[in-house]
């Protein structure tokens, strides 16, 4: 049977808003503390913690607090002076601005009929800041976020759960992300994938590719009582 796709998932940082190279670099600017300091004091941290900080931010195992405090010390005694990262959160979404054809084509799709996911490694405390701001809850139906279900991209667990929560196999899925790493597990779990570089490339590819194959209608489905996916709460348990 011809592959279809009835579902597009995509990814929140670096695709549906400017790149986040620019909001670290204009953070780095303000804060007058060099990037190449903060992963050096992120891998110092790991190090002596055995766990990577900003990832036990984004599966909710750090609060924002527990990670910016870690952070300041580390920093601090890097330094030679007093460093307070306890604004970061404002500062970094000071620069981090929506990216508009793309959050332009999501809304299309979803106008198209095809059922719409968001896949975030992100930070509980940061969902007041980026949800209300980008419009996400008029485009997508269900939204994943990592620091919610205590796990991120690129663990399989997250993909499998996504698919669950939206009700369709992932071999109707087309997953959009910026990390190779996440495009490279969506593909590893069935899913159709563009790795997302700049709009002039993705919003073309993805186009292209859900003009090749057919639209599935993923409500059909539900009415297939025999049908794993017809019910998401079923395929949760």
């Amino acid at each position: 049977m011809p592959r279809v796709i009835s579902t597009v998932v995509s990814d929140l940082g670096g695709v549906l808003t400017t790149p986040l190279a620019d909001a670290f670099a204009a953070y780095e600017r303000d804060a007058g503390v060099p990037l190449s300091e903060f992963w050096t004091a992120l891998g110092a941290i790991a190090e002596r913690t055995g766990a990577n900080p900003m990832f036990e931010l984004e599966t909710a195992r750090l609060t924002e607090r527990e990670f910016t405090e870690a952070l300041s010390a580390q920093l601090s005694g890097q330094l030679g002076r007093a460093v307070a990262v306890g604004d970061f959160s404002a500062r970094w979404f000071a620069h981090l601005h929506a990216n508009e054809p793309m959050l332009r084509l999501m809304r299309s799709l979803a106008q198209r009929g095809y059922r719409m996911g968001l896949l975030t490694n992100n930070v509980r405390e940061w969902e007041p800041l980026w949800r209300p701001r980008l419009g996400i809850d008029a485009i997508f139906s269900v939204i994943v976020d990592s620091g919610f279900v205590g796990m991120r991209k690129p663990d399989p667990a997250i993909y499998t759960l996504t698919e669950q929560r939206l009700g369709v196999p992932g071999a109707e899925i087309l997953f959009v992300d910026d990390v190779e790493a996440n495009v490279e597990a969506a593909r590893a779990a069935g899913w159709s994938a563009v790795r997302f570089d700049d709009n002039a490339q993705a919003i073309p590819e993805i186009e292209a590719l859900l003009a090749r194959v057919g639209r599935a209608d993923p409500d059909a489905r539900r009415a297939d009582p025999d049908d794993q996916f017809s019910d998401p709460s079923r395929s949760q348990q």
